[in-house]
């Protein structure tokens, strides 16, 4: 009984040694859980990733690709502590570069121990509105003679005119991300093009009546040629979904990211008659962190 009792007290001594040189090595780690909400899954070639800014610098606290949430995350305690604001990126997962990428898709600064996050890092979309309009500038015979009678094959994201002008009221969006004008199709969303100009031309025009001919000075697009498999061109616009989406780049997926701040849908009337886009801030990505 008393070798037990030696061989026991010997152990606590080693348990009371052990738990203070983790202390003496500041090893300590704390939990931090992200309660979030609005994001979609990436594929296999990127990952979210949690930074905190402490004295003004980022630190990683973790990378994941679930979406679902609840999800904590051990982050030393220390540094913890003096966290001023998280921030969620977009990395690729296989990333050399330490620093976080341009695509930061939330942030939010804490208040005690929680930090509201939300996609303003984006851009503010609180008071999104625009216009688009049905006509078919790619496939015009006669630049005199505008009116070719098959105006509904084509959509436009501005107010006509010679030239059309832009009418949105979209934030210029960080560093890391574009806009994407889409039209939903017969067997699912078809891209207009990105953009992060609302005065220029997009970067898309592989549906046009004529692929080497420039539309007209603003986003948008025809669809004559190169259809996507399962669809039917030219594709008539009128009655369709109309979606302005915000991407990241790079993207590696050709469907529409989950942030779509405006969504409308085509009427019968071609130019000079204009469609409304409404908003649709309940894509936005938000929520809430907690240490």
């Amino acid at each position: 009984m008393i070798k037990k009792m030696f061989l026991a007290i010997i152990a606590l001594g080693v348990f009371a040694t052990s738990c203070s040189d983790d202390d003496d090595n500041g090893t300590t780690n704390s939990n931090l859980t992200l309660e979030l909400s609005g994001l979609e899954e990436l594929g296999s070639d990127y990952v979210y990733e949690g930074w905190i800014i402490v004295n003004g610098a980022p630190v990683s606290t973790g990378t994941f690709s679930s979406v679902t949430f609840p999800q904590t995350f051990s982050v030393n305690s220390a540094q913890l502590e003096e966290a001023t604001t998280f921030v969620l990126s977009i990395e690729p997962a296989n990333d050399p570069d330490p620093a976080p990428a341009d695509t930061k898709m939330l942030v939010g600064d804490f208040s005690g121990n929680t930090a509201n996050v939300n996609s303003d890092i984006v851009g503010d979309f609180s008071n999104a509105s625009g216009k688009f309009f049905l006509r078919s500038p790619t496939d015009e015979v006669d630049p005199g003679n505008p009116n070719n009678m098959n105006d509904e094959y084509g959509v436009w994201f501005g107010t006509p005119g010679t030239p059309p002008t832009p009418n949105f009221v979209l934030p210029t969006l960080s560093e890391g991300w574009a806009y994407e004008g889409w039209v939903v199709g017969e067997t699912g969303p078809i891209t207009t093009g990105r953009f992060t100009d609302f005065d220029g031309r997009d970067d898309f025009n592989m549906f046009s009546g004529d692929e080497f001919k420039m539309g007209p000075p603003i986003p948008g697009e025809d669809f004559f040629l190169n259809a996507p498999a399962g669809e039917t061109f030219p594709l008539d616009v009128r009655g369709r979904t109309v979606v302005i989406s915000v991407e990241p780049v790079p993207d590696n997926s050709p469907a529409p990211f989950s942030m779509k701040p405006l969504l409308g849908k085509a009427g019968q009337e071609t130019a000079p008659a204009t469609h409304n886009f409404d908003q649709n801030l309940g894509t936005l990505p938000w929520g809430k962190v907690t240490r």
